[in-house]
């Protein structure tokens, strides 16, 4: 079969500063995602895209490509991912892990999906394997982990072993490229509920609309301190994604009855150093860290319960927030967080002991 395109048209499109369409935006990933593509091409063709400046339909195309390459995970997408773009290179503590398994603790399902750092030095997968979580799971056992713990985690390498063909043209150009924010768009569960973190303010209209396109529901959030959060250091922007609607809010924490913190008071360090302030914060410990955990994990449960119930959306977000917040805080001083995180990693490593590693073949 001969393909339709080809990579001097798709070149000299961008090149023109044309937008791609969403059929290009396809064949062009597919090409990455295989391998097909040379160095020399792919290379050509970040550069040209960074240049014109991507538009929400060559995301959905990138998006729709990836995730047909994607190794599947056999869950329900009635979950929540909690994630951030990464990129604000301030090495804050994990924030979204913790919030992932405060919400997972609240009784939010959560397939949380993750990569190793790329900015900082500690990225969820690091942190998870400094806590004992096995990462090396087959699909069939990462949806089985969910089950038992109500929390999983999609590690991003091993369910789009694609991505590694742009690796090293990625580490060899050294700027930033759209593969820098797709992994938050691009979690193999497709989940409904969505909490982004954004670094880059020019990126949230291009991550909203990709949802917006898709009928998926998200809280996509910033701080204006350019934490890829909802900070405590000030204000953060809010925009709110369902039904194909947006809806902007600005936020102080001070209006949740949150004090203000410094980036001091939330700088992490090295994947045990932040493992042990996740059981910190987990087992009760009060603080700066514990306030925007909170926060981030009430984030996350809004998200999940406007994906259950769209007519949430008419009701204040301070009051949602200020409910969810309570929630995620009832689950810390109760036990039940800590608790959700022994059970993920024993379900993990028992899943480990029984074989089903990735790449294992799993015995009925």
């Amino acid at each position: 079969m001969v393909d339709l395109y080809s990579w001097p048209d798709i070149l000299s499109t961008l090149l023109e500063r044309r937008d791609l369409s969403v059929s290009e935006s396809t064949w062009a990933m597919r090409q990455v995602m295989s391998g097909s593509a040379t160095p020399s091409q792919l290379a050509g063709f970040l550069i040209a895209l960074r240049a014109k400046g991507e538009t929400v339909d060559e995301i959905v195309g990138f998006r729709d490509a990836i995730l047909e390459a994607a190794l599947p995970l056999p869950v329900n997408p009635a979950v929540l991912d909690i994630v951030g773009t990464g990129g604000d290179r301030f090495g804050t503590v994990n924030v979204s892990t913790m919030a992932a398994i405060v919400a997972a603790a609240s009784g939010v399902p959560v397939v949380k999906h993750g990569n190793k750092a790329a900015s900082s030095s500690s990225g969820s997968s690091d942190v998870l394997s400094a806590l004992g979580i096995d990462l090396t799971l087959s699909p069939e056992a990462v949806a089985e982990t969910l089950d038992k713990a109500g929390i999983t985690f999609a590690f991003a390498s091993a369910f789009h072993p694609g991505f590694r063909h742009a690796g090293a043209t990625r580490a060899e150009l050294g700027v930033p490229t759209v593969f820098n924010f797709l992994g938050p768009l691009c979690n193999p569960a497709r989940a409904e509920a969505n909490a982004v973190g954004v670094a880059h303010l020019d990126r949230v209209p291009l991550i909203t609309g990709v949802f917006r396109t898709r009928g998926a529901t998200a809280l996509v959030f910033r701080g204006d301190d350019g934490l890829d959060e909802l900070t405590t250091t000030g204000h953060s922007r809010l925009w709110e994604v369902s039904r194909g609607d947006i809806h902007e809010h600005d936020l102080d924490p001070r209006d949740l009855g949150i004090p203000l913190a410094q980036i001091s008071d939330l700088l992490g360090g090295e994947p045990a150093d932040n493992a042990l302030v996740v059981h910190r914060v987990l087992n009760g410990e009060a603080g700066p860290v514990r306030d925007i955990v909170l926060l981030n994990a009430a984030a996350g449960i809004v998200a999940y319960r406007l994906f259950q119930d769209a007519a949430q959306a008419q009701r204040p977000i301070l009051d949602r927030l200020a409910e969810a917040r309570d929630s995620a805080a009832d689950a810390v001083d109760s036990g039940a967080a800590a608790s959700t995180l022994a059970r993920w990693v024993e379900a993990t490593q028992s899943a480990t002991i029984g074989g089903a590693r990735r790449g294992d073949s799993v015995k009925p």
